[in-house]
């Protein structure tokens, strides 16, 4: 199910070509060409990260790509933006749980 708009009242309908991709294991479907976070936004997946410092749940903030609350793993790589990331088909994205760099007060890079 998905909570994707494909009928606006101005707009009109919107043809999407819907592609399977993985997040965290699981096998979810985007349209073709959006961002990661839109088609997880669109599976009803909200929390993307964890808080490195206070374990507190991350999701999608600016959506332009200016303050990295939405990073992820894309195919391994590590600190991908989100909401800055077209989704491919049958892409492998996973909820990042390393420190990406020092935060104030720590001391390397650590898990949660």
């Amino acid at each position: 199910m998905t909570e994707r708009i494909t009928d606006h009242k101005i707009l009109g309908k919107k043809e999407q070509t819907l592609i399977p991709f993985q997040w965290n294991g699981q096998t979810y479907y985007g349209a073709e060409g959006e961002s990661i976070t839109a088609a997880l936004l669109a599976n009803n997946i909200r929390t993307l990260r964890y808080h490195e410092k206070d374990g507190k749940p991350r999701g999608l903030y600016c959506n332009i790509g200016h303050c990295s609350e939405c990073r992820v793993i894309v195919e391994g790589k590590r600190n991908q933006r989100a909401c800055l990331t077209p989704i491919h088909k049958n892409m492998v994205i996973e909820q990042q749980k390393e420190l990406p760099h020092l935060v104030k007060g720590g001391h390397s890079h650590g898990s949660l």
